[in-house]
């Protein structure tokens, strides 16, 4: 796990600029996660420099948004302007929220780089109410197209903790595996496919 927040920690200065290419998708998300966050208390795990974060603030009631990388959470304070938004480092396999504190929790783009994804689910599972959504946006690498393919084998020669390459289905099947029902789905089109995910807890 240190060896991957040594990655983040050194690359969050560009983190934003290698984000821009997929802004299309982003705001595709953006749209999709409004309706979802509006008057809620949210949880944001691997929040990066906050670009979600920032973009929903507006429709929700309070963000806590979190990331292991302390570089990532020094980018991401400099130009927050929302007294709803409060940034923090914490490690996304113990939170330190009390059980069924949040109405939504957002992990985006960080189950596929988790070394233990189903722990991060578990955790997740118990700091939301239980009649909580959990959004969770992944890139889904084994659905890329050559290309696709390619940069992926640089990303990963560049020291990038990519762990799991998932097809969409493959992934939606994952979160149904740990206690989800996945009740929305889509796949946005970017530099990688991207699956949104919408799930509550599953019923037993």
């Amino acid at each position: 796990m240190e060896k991957q927040k040594n990655f983040w920690d050194k690359n969050a200065g560009r983190y934003d600029c290698f984000m821009r290419k997929d802004a299309a998708a982003y705001e595709q998300m953006y749209e999709l996660l409004r309706p979802v966050v509006r008057h809620k208390t949210v949880l944001e795990l691997a929040t990066g420099t906050g670009l979600i974060a920032k973009n929903i603030v507006n429709s929700a009631a309070h963000i806590e948004a979190t990331d292991a990388s302390p570089e990532m959470i020094a980018e991401a304070k400099r130009d927050n302007r929302s007294a709803k938004l409060h940034f923090s480092v914490q490690d996304m396999f113990h939170l330190p929220y009390a059980d069924e504190s949040f109405d939504v929790v957002i992990v985006a783009n960080a189950l596929h780089i988790v070394p233990e994804p189903e722990k991060a689910l578990s955790e997740i599972r118990r700091v939301l109410k239980d009649d909580g959504v959990l959004v969770a946006p992944t890139f889904t690498h084994a659905d890329n197209a050559f290309f696709g393919k390619v940069k992926a084998f640089f990303m990963k020669l560049a020291g990038f903790p990519l762990h799991s390459k998932w097809t969409s289905a493959d992934y939606l099947s994952v979160l149904r595996e740990n206690g989800w029902t996945v009740r929305k789905s889509t796949v946005l089109k970017a530099s990688f496919p991207l699956t949104y995910a919408e799930c509550v807890k599953s019923e037993g």
